[in-house]
């Protein structure tokens, strides 16, 4: 009788035969272009690679979380060594926040974005990232393996002195003078109609919860508003959710302000910040982050 294979091995050879698979699409893809598509990254997908990229390397130094306005502040925008950008789009910072409490070691530094606290935090991807339920098995790392390696030969990574470069020339720029005014108007449409009220005090209540667990074990927690185009600034959803997150945190040592020249900055739709605007922002953290950090001890 021909010998059975064991399920170990079957595991190894599935795994190999999905690696090659997955190089199989990515040749052909980049030699052909568009003619085979992986499926596009969906809210959900993003939230999983961003955590799944936490959980997996050494922990930062500096942790950002808060939703996809502080999506906008990419790593590669911060001079100050080991920050990581948890932020999620379509998010609540208490999804991220949570995980990051749950974890054995901790950041020395996060920082909250606490514009949008509406939305329910993420409960499935808490379980998932806290007790690593259904997190990646070993026999699948080589696949990851295989295909970052493909990728780096295909398209090698930026040097730090090439993205300091692009940052620089981008600065120098004028802002933008991107017509956004239906963008604005929707936008101000949306937040004059919604009350964040009964959501914002539940999530804030959570939220002082994990800033006292979490800075029991060591870590610093600050609170930052990130900006908006003044229009913005005077809805009735800003205006509710500035007034229960300051009356929940009145410490002013407890906020990290981001006091850039607002005439500088420029909004896509009046929420959130393009790429000029944002490296501005990420910029001026960074002039805080270092001070900040020896005063954690």
């Amino acid at each position: 009788m021909d010998k059975q294979p064991t399920p170990t091995a079957w595991l190894i050879k599935s795994a190999a035969a999905a690696a090659l698979l997955l190089l199989a699409c990515g040749i052909a893809t980049a030699r052909f272009g568009h003619t085979l598509q992986l499926p596009v990254t969906t809210t959900r997908d993003g939230a999983l690679v961003t955590m799944n990229r936490y959980v997996d390397n050494p922990v930062p130094d500096i942790v950002l979380v808060g939703s996809s306005m502080t999506v906008r502040l990419g790593e590669q925008y911060f001079k100050t060594p080991r920050v990581r950008n948890l932020a999620l789009a379509g998010g609540s910072p208490i999804t991220a926040l949570d995980i990051i409490a749950n974890q054995r070691q901790l950041p020395r530094l996060i920082v909250v974005e606490t514009n949008i606290l509406s939305r329910a935090p993420d409960a499935e991807l808490v379980k998932r990232f806290s007790t690593r339920e259904g997190h990646e098995t070993l026999f699948l790392r080589p696949i990851r393996t295989a295909i970052a390696a493909y990728e780096n030969r295909v398209h090698a990574p930026v040097t730090h002195a090439e993205i300091e470069a692009r940052l620089k020339n981008l600065l120098e720029q004028p802002p933008s003078n991107f017509d956004n005014r239906v963008y604005l108007q929707r936008a101000i449409g949306e937040m004059e109609s919604e009350d964040p009220g009964v959501a914002a005090k539940a999530n804030v209540e959570t939220l002082g919860h994990l800033i006292d667990a979490l800075e029991q074990r060591g870590t610093r927690v600050l609170l930052m508003e990130m900006p908006y185009a003044p229009p913005i600034e005077a809805s009735r959803y800003v205006r509710i959710t500035r007034e229960i997150v300051h009356r929940a945190f009145p410490d002013r040592s407890r906020w990290l302000p981001i006091d850039v020249d607002r005439s500088e900055l420029r909004w896509d739709d009046g929420v959130h910040l393009d790429t000029r605007s944002a490296v501005l922002v990420s910029r001026y953290l960074d002039e805080r982050f270092s001070s900040r950090l020896r005063d954690i001890r």
